[in-house]
């Protein structure tokens, strides 16, 4: 578990999954030969042999009088297409709790898109139903976002995510489709970053003089910060994606703007520097 303090804000990291190798579907420019060039992602980001590493977390934002979380994982149960998330019995609910975050003590839920690994705790199995996990929560879903996949349920990207994950709690009247720069409370609000979906937010944090950035996918992982031409597969616009990315990285280049990545392994956060050699990377805390 990982914490930081952004002004008055606490963020914690509860983690689900972390792991070297297997990278190559999301991320098919970075191979371990190219990988091997940016040193500065060893040892965090990448072990000796160029294996990535990655991570499948949620981000508490804790303000003092909101308890907001970003990002709900893969989830416990659920039959998915990648064999290594499917049926999945972690102890994510008990870290989250262990954490100081009971689920029926989470306000709102934020996710900065609707892909498989990001909405996964939206929801949990009782009684061979699907049942809100955060039930005295509002779950905000930036508009774009949801138009986008509403009725789009036969992407293979999405196979039964929709149906086990997002429309229980819409059944459940706990959903807000909010605009994508919505103001969430005074700490904090959505930005947009669209390309990896066409209505992909990430988070800003401000509190006493101080900022974050939670990303989502805008960046999957730190490599893409020295490299913005590697695109996942699974954007549905890589040249979007693509000019999201290098717009995001050249306001925040060189500030104080603590950046959280969705996905970024263990230490997960830190600030973008400007790399000599060209494109950035990560100065991390």
């Amino acid at each position: 578990m990982n914490q930081w303090q952004v002004g008055d804000v606490r963020i914690t990291r509860i983690v689900e999954l972390e792991i070297a190798g297997g990278t190559r579907f999301i991320l098919p420019d970075a191979t371990r030969e190219a990988c091997l060039t940016l040193d500065w992602l060893r040892p965090h980001f990448m072990d000796a042999e160029g294996n990535l590493v990655m991570s499948v977390h949620a981000l508490v934002v804790d303000t003092g009088s909101r308890r907001i979380i970003v990002d709900t994982c893969i989830g416990n149960d659920k039959e998915r297409s990648i064999p290594t998330w499917s049926h999945l019995q972690t102890s994510f609910l008990q870290d989250l709790t262990a954490a100081g975050y009971p689920p029926e003590t989470i306000d709102t839920v934020l996710c900065t898109h609707l892909h498989v690994d990001h909405v996964g705790w939206n929801t949990m199995l009782v009684d061979g139903r699907w049942v809100p996990t955060f039930p005295n929560a509002r779950y905000l879903l930036a508009e774009p976002e949801w138009r986008h996949w509403d009725g789009a349920d036969d992407d293979p990207m999405n196979e039964n995510v929709l149906d086990d994950s997002v429309r229980p709690v819409f059944e459940a009247g706990l959903v807000d489709l909010v605009d994508w720069q919505h103001q969430v409370c005074d700490e904090v609000n959505l930005e947009p970053t669209p390309g990896h979906t066409p209505g992909h937010v990430s988070i800003h944090i401000r509190s006493g003089g101080q900022e974050a950035l939670i990303t989502g996918d805008c960046i999957h992982h730190p490599c893409q910060m020295s490299r913005t031409d590697w695109c996942s597969s699974a954007d549905a616009d890589q040249a979007q994606g693509r000019r999201t990315r290098e717009d995001l990285l050249a306001r925040y280049a060189d500030g104080d703007v603590l950046v959280i990545g969705t996905h970024f392994a263990t230490p997960t956060a830190g600030r973008v520097r400007t790399r000599a050699a060209g494109g950035y990377w990560l100065d991390v805390d």
